[in-house]
């Protein structure tokens, strides 16, 4: 409790409130305000100090222990995830990568760039100055030296034919006439009387052959037919028409039988146990339900609204008048501390310094105003 009362004369405090006087008090009320002071005293006294203590205690224990342990982890927790992963990404990543970085731009891009520069670009410079010097010098040979050739070439066999044309036309008709009755007409009557015959009987011959052979396959392929439709689709045709079919069809019959029995044994299997489960609920709601729904409607609840009516209620109006009573009591006490404490300091301090009145600057009464009186600060009389 702060026991110390401000000086009047300090300027920075404010002045002090002035103690409202209070209603005529008995002796009855004199008499009791001082124990019950005491004992509001004895009593607060003690709550105060273990919430100070408390209060004092949540705060070293905030300041000494949790806040440290808060910072503990979370610099625990940046020492083992965040700083590893900085310092690895800082000091290893970034310093291998950039040195493969370097490694790489030395050993392959500086080699291949120099190589390209000085290698590569003058060799192909060179190789693309001879392959021009090539096709230039052969561009050369070909209008200088084998165009004019040729020429004087063809120039000279056009002079050799013309020539030859002159001089041995008689000879070249007497060449042409043995060569057409020596050669062309004998080799013309070979063609039309000697090879076109043999050619047409060696014709008609393998036309013979090959429909004797097409006529042998086409029986013995009609033999196969007919046997194999005689020993393998007609007995086929025989089992599947009178054994197979009838078979099926009675096999249908019992299957499509069978499912439907099985599909009305589902359907009444459904009925018997919806019937069965039906049976089984009405006995547990009747066995069951109904006797805890009756016990609930007609013993539980009305006990339950007497014990509600009764105790809860009644406790809860007393736990509520308890409870004001005591914020009432609490109230009192603190008026009366407070009381006590301006006791206190009026002894050890004596009474507080009043406020000096001041005049009032305005009339008092409802006074009529004239012209000729004013009640302002400036040009009152």
């Amino acid at each position: 409790m702060d026991l110390e009362k401000p000086s009047a004369t300090d300027p920075q405090q404010p002045p002090a409130r002035r103690e409202q006087p209070s209603a005529p008090e008995g002796c009855l009320v004199v008499a009791i305000r001082l124990p019950v002071r005491i004992v509001a005293l004895v009593l607060v006294v003690p709550v105060r100090m273990v919430w100070d203590a408390l209060v004092v205690s949540g705060r070293f224990l905030n300041d000494t222990m949790l806040r440290p342990l808060g910072r503990a982890l979370l610099w625990l927790g940046r020492a083992l995830f965040v700083w590893p992963f900085v310092g690895l990404w800082r000091y290893v990543v970034v310093p291998v990568a950039m040195g493969l970085a370097w490694l790489g731009n030395v050993l392959v891009v500086v080699p291949l760039v120099w190589l390209y520069r000085y290698v590569l670009t003058p060799v192909g410079h060179a190789c693309a100055w001879l392959a021009r010097g090539i096709g230039a010098g052969l561009g050369w040979l070909y209008a200088r030296v084998l165009a004019p050739i040729g020429h004087a070439a063809m120039w000279v066999l056009r002079g050799l034919g013309a020539v030859l044309a002159a001089f041995g036309l008689g000879a070249f008709a007497v060449v042409a006439w043995l060569v057409r009755y020596l050669l062309v007409v004998p080799a013309v009557w070979v063609y039309e009387w000697v090879l076109t015959p043999l050619g047409r009987a060696i014709a008609w011959c393998a036309r013979g052959l090959l429909w004797a052979v097409s006529t042998v396959l086409t029986g013995i392929g009609t033999a196969l037919h007919w046997i194999g439709r005689v020993l393998f689709v007609l007995p086929a045709l025989g089992v599947y028409g009178w054994v197979l079919a009838p078979v099926g069809r009675v096999l249908a019959v019992i299957g499509r039988e069978i499912w439907e029995a099985l599909g009305h044994a589902w359907r009444v299997a459904g009925r018997i146990s919806l019937a069965v489960g039906r049976f089984l609920a009405s006995l547990f709601r009747w066995t069951f339900v109904e006797p805890v729904r009756w016990v609930y409607r007609t013993v539980l609840t009305p006990v339950g609204h007497v014990v509600r009516d009764a105790v809860l209620r009644p406790a809860a109006e007393a736990a509520r008048s308890v409870g004001r009573a005591t914020r009432h009591a609490l109230a009192g006490a603190r008026e009366s501390v407070r009381q006590a404490r301006a006791d206190v300091r009026r002894m050890l301090f004596g009474e507080p310094k009043q406020r000096e009145t001041v005049d009032r600057r305005e009339p008092l009464g409802r006074e009529t105003r004239t012209l000729g009186s004013s009640t302002t600060a400036l040009t009152k009389d």
